[in-house]
């Protein structure tokens, strides 16, 4: 953690993803250029203000969610400032941890989605905020209870939410081997269980309580899955592999 201005360093870059701003910079408009547009989400056309990022926790046991100890989150292109006055607003529910400084710097899954903010948004870097929230595993109660409190955020035009999780790590050094031979080659059963997944997540996610707050208002919004990918095809049991998803929800 830097102390210029308690400052989250960019701990992954050079590592995850290139350290370099210009280069950095090139791949993004790169795979940007290649990406389908035909369906978006609205909120992205008329400019979102806020940004809320929420990824879960790899490397410490939560019951709970975490709040970030930084005021800004640094990026090889620009610096991302923490909305501190939504930060206040969550700490007084008295639902959230503070991270640690190592936790914050250690955990990768929402900073792997920082530079992608950070270009979409570089046009507009002057005029909106983050805000970062580390998830843990959560119950199901307390899954409702965050539901109810983020549905205001969610139903707010100027808000947009980006929300990682993980899909199947399969390989014995994730000490996860399924195999349904019945599916052809072992990527093929991967990719199946991770489908059947993507159908229990859309159920869960119509069934959301933050969702269904919004429905009670008479609020329209609709799923879609955009894409789905491996990070590599897995053939024997001594591969390994990381599932990867992408979908968006549009509140109309």
């Amino acid at each position: 953690m830097s102390n210029r201005g308690n400052c989250r360093d960019a701990k992954h870059a050079g590592a995850w993803y290139s350290a370099s701003g210009a280069q950095l910079n090139a791949q993004l408009e790169g795979w940007l250029s290649h990406a389908h547009s035909s369906f978006r989400p609205a909120r992205a056309i008329i400019a979102p203000r806020r940004v809320f990022i929420l990824g879960p926790s790899h490397h410490v046991a939560l019951s709970r969610c975490a709040l970030s100890p930084a005021e800004v989150y640094k990026t090889p292109l620009y610096d991302l400032r923490i909305d501190q006055k939504v930060y206040a607003e969550l700490g007084k529910t008295g639902m959230f941890d503070r991270m640690t400084q190592k936790t914050d710097l250690e955990e990768h899954s929402i900073e792997m989605h920082l530079p992608y903010t950070a270009k979409a948004m570089e046009s507009r870097r002057d005029d909106f905020t983050i805000v970062p929230v580390l998830v843990g595993a959560l119950s199901e109660s307390k899954e409702q209870e965050y539901g109810r409190l983020f549905s205001k955020y969610l139903a707010d035009p100027t808000n947009l939410f980006v929300i990682s999780s993980d899909f199947c790590h399969w390989g014995q050094r994730f000490n996860y081997t399924y195999y349904d031979d019945a599916q052809g080659e072992i990527y093929r059963s991967i990719e199946h269980l991770d489908k059947m997944v993507m159908n229990f997540v859309l159920i869960k996610l119509l069934s959301y309580s933050a969702v269904a707050e919004l429905r009670k208002n008479d609020i329209d919004m609709s799923f879609t899955f955009l894409n789905y990918a491996q990070s590599s095809e897995c053939r024997s049991m001594d591969d390994s592999s990381v599932s990867y998803a992408a979908g968006a929800l549009v509140v109309h």
